[in-house]
């Protein structure tokens, strides 16, 4: 299986640091040094989930001339900040798209649903279903989040990004999807409460951030470590590593577990903020271009109910 293509969305308002504190005090520099988050972008009027998972879609179609969109034949859909929870996204780029008759599907497993996602083409691909698919991540969490909340209302950012996988390569440029591994930890700590979006209730918190922080931490190198040991790889063959972009003290930690430099690590939360599952997949499509013949890439991702996992690309 290969990802033929990756683009993004991002809306074009930007929230700086200072909105948080003229909003409720929060020092900019706080922010910085607790986050790594400088920046985040808002969606506009007129925007969300759905609508940021279309542009994304036809903007990575528009990439791809050897995959036409006639010959789509899978949409899978990710996210935790619904729209419509029944008329979802990935329903809405089916409809955009004009394509009828072919598997839709939409998935939430909080911010590790991108590689779900893929692990559902996997399925799709070795049963003979499908052969070519789009899958598109997608969150609106201004929409659910609560600005006012001094613990992670400063956190967030919205943005979506659409992956096009093939089950045989199209091009050279093609990232072949060695190996995808995913587990589920609900069992550990703080996961039935540390992050939570009850959207009748009051959207998104995460009143036990510290838990989060170590667990993520804890199982973003484990698996990532896992993963090479599967495939008798060392860390000195890895190119990058594309980790969940949750907080940047996290990402240090994982690479300072791991004994990876820090130019080894793509990261963007910065300048978007926490973007959920779609964060990942803007940061493979921001390393694109500097990805040459032999390089090998890990996305490694961890989200609320403590969910995991990690993802093999080589070109």
């Amino acid at each position: 299986m290969y990802i033929h293509q990756v683009a993004s969305y991002l809306p074009e308002q930007v929230v700086t640091n200072e909105h948080f504190t003229n909003l409720n005090g929060l020092s900019a520099d706080w922010i910085i040094e607790r986050t790594g988050i400088r920046e985040r972008r808002k969606a506009g009027p007129g925007e969300n989930t759905n609508t940021m998972a279309i542009e994304a879609t036809r903007r990575v179609l528009t990439q791809a001339p050897a995959f036409p969109v006639t010959e789509l034949d899978l949409i899978v859909g990710a996210t935790y900040t619904p729209h419509d929870t029944i008329y979802t996204l990935a329903h809405a780029v089916q409809r955009d798209l004009g394509i009828n008759d072919i598997p839709v599907v939409s998935i939430s497993s909080a911010c590790s649903s991108l590689l779900n996602a893929i692990e559902i083409v996997e399925g799709y691909f070795a049963m003979g279903k499908a052969s070519r698919a789009v899958v598109v991540v997608s969150e609106h969490n201004t929409a659910y989040n609560n600005e006012s909340d001094t613990v992670a209302g400063h956190l967030w950012g919205d943005g979506a990004s659409a992956l096009l996988l093939t089950k045989e390569r199209l091009a050279p440029t093609d990232l072949r999807v060695v190996e995808v591994l995913t587990g589920g930890a609900a069992v550990a700590g703080k996961a039935d409460e540390a992050v939570t979006l009850k959207p009748v209730e009051r959207g998104i918190v995460m009143p036990h951030g510290r838990d989060v922080f170590t667990y993520a931490c804890q199982y973003m190198a484990r698996v990532t470590r896992q993963l090479l040991e599967r495939q008798h790889l060392d860390l000195d063959s890895l190119t990058y590593l594309i980790p969940h972009q949750a907080n940047l003290r996290i990402t240090k930690n994982v690479l300072q577990q791991l004994g990876l430099p820090p130019e080894r690590a793509v990261s963007n939360i910065e300048r978007l903020g926490n973007t959920g599952c779609a964060g990942a997949a803007i940061g493979l499509g921001d390393t694109w271009p500097r990805l040459q013949p032999g390089n090998r890439v890990i996305i490694t991702v961890f989200g609320g109910g403590y969910s995991y996992g990690a993802m093999l690309l080589e070109r």
